[in-house]
């Protein structure tokens, strides 16, 4: 989770797709550079050892956001790879 959340802060767009499952990852990625990604928070990731609930905080013009989320993760040949957002806990 945490190395998908640089990833997404540095753009790099590659590591994304390759950690994430091909069942469900998209052909491509489109980055929107007025997004600036400031901050990680992991809320629970003990629950369930596939899942991860966090809050990211970033800046989109000029204004702090936070994206509350839970996400799905699935091991496969000794790797984790993203396998999509589950509602988040209210």
């Amino acid at each position: 989770m945490r190395s998908r959340f640089s990833a997404y802060a540095l753009d790099c767009q590659q590591y994304l797709l390759s950690s994430w499952h091909p069942t469900t990852r998209p052909d491509s990625i489109e980055s929107d550079p007025s997004i600036q990604w400031l901050r990680l928070k992991i809320i629970d990731a003990a629950k369930r050892p596939d899942q991860v609930e966090f809050v990211a905080t970033f800046k989109l013009n000029g204004k702090a956001h936070k994206m509350h989320e839970n996400s799905r993760f699935i091991f496969v040949n000794a790797h984790w790879f993203y396998l999509r957002a589950i509602e988040a806990n209210k």
